[in-house]
């Protein structure tokens, strides 16, 4: 029996078959090797379904067939992928050059995180790029107004069993909710100081952004206390050891509301 692969690829794609060309090849092109690909095809009719095909070969699963949303095919991906890590490169964004993904597990491979998340190219729909950072360091603040890009990021498989697939009921934000959740569980999170992939902004998310800082809003209305908000809003930042000893001991939000104030629990 094989070992599983250090690395599962999860490409989605409905009737992009210019955009699929390449993300696939930046994928296949890549120096490092430990990874399986996973296609996932909404049932395109402009060719993806028979370019996916001339390449199977080199994919550890594909399918195309109709499903119900972007997040229902990624789920689809995750329920078949067996990598310690996933990465979600969906069709049109693609790593910027070989050495990617061999440079990012050099770095994963050194230290032990749960979600690494490094930074993207973004190219707007007038044809404008521009890099776009992500914090060296995560907190609340950031994650109230942003999010992560899973273009570029690397998720312990591990990490969906413990806190469930994409929940779909969130629309246009379920990753959004995921990365917000893993951080109130007191996952741990590092990042790649590298610009690692090109996402030109055209997508739904992108097309409605509007809609999609409304959902951010709502996920974030119901995940986070709001006496924690309340704190984050006077600009008294909560401490890692506060965030961790509350996930973990599940302590009543009074007392964890003392223990940030300086009080004793």
């Amino acid at each position: 029996m094989t070992a599983a692969p250090k690395l599962s690829i999860i490409t989605i794609n409905l009737n992009n078959l210019l955009g699929l060309h390449k993300t696939m090849q930046s994928v296949l092109e890549q120096a490092y090797t430990d990874y399986e690909y996973i296609v996932i095809d909404g049932g395109s009719t402009d060719g993806s379904k028979e370019y996916i095909a001339q390449h199977s070969k080199k994919l550890a699963y594909w399918v195309s067939e109709k499903d119900k949303g972007i997040y229902n095919a990624m789920n689809k991906g995750i329920r078949n992928a067996y990598g310690e890590y996933l990465m979600f490169l969906n069709s049109g964004d693609f790593l910027l050059n070989e050495e990617v993904l061999k440079d990012s597990f050099e770095i994963i491979l050194q230290q032990e995180a749960d979600i690494y998340y490094g930074d993207i190219l973004l190219e707007f729909e007038n044809g404008e790029q521009t890099i776009q950072q992500h914090a060296p360091v995560l907190d609340l603040n950031f994650l109230e107004k942003r999010t992560l890009n899973h273009q570029a990021s690397f998720i312990k498989r591990i990490l969906f069993d413990e806190l469930g697939n994409y929940n779909e009921k969130y629309g246009l934000v379920a990753d959004y909710a995921f990365y917000l959740n893993a951080f109130l569980k007191g996952k741990d999170f590092c990042h790649i100081d590298k610009v690692m992939v090109h996402y030109k902004r055209d997508g739904i998310s992108s097309r409605q952004m509007e809609l999609y800082m409304q959902q951010m809003k709502q996920v974030w209305k119901e995940m986070v206390p709001l006496p924690v908000e309340k704190l984050l809003h006077e600009n008294k930042l909560l401490q890692e050891n506060d965030r961790r000893i509350f996930i973990r001991l599940g302590k009543k939000m009074d007392n964890f509301y003392q223990r940030i104030k300086g009080g004793k629990s």
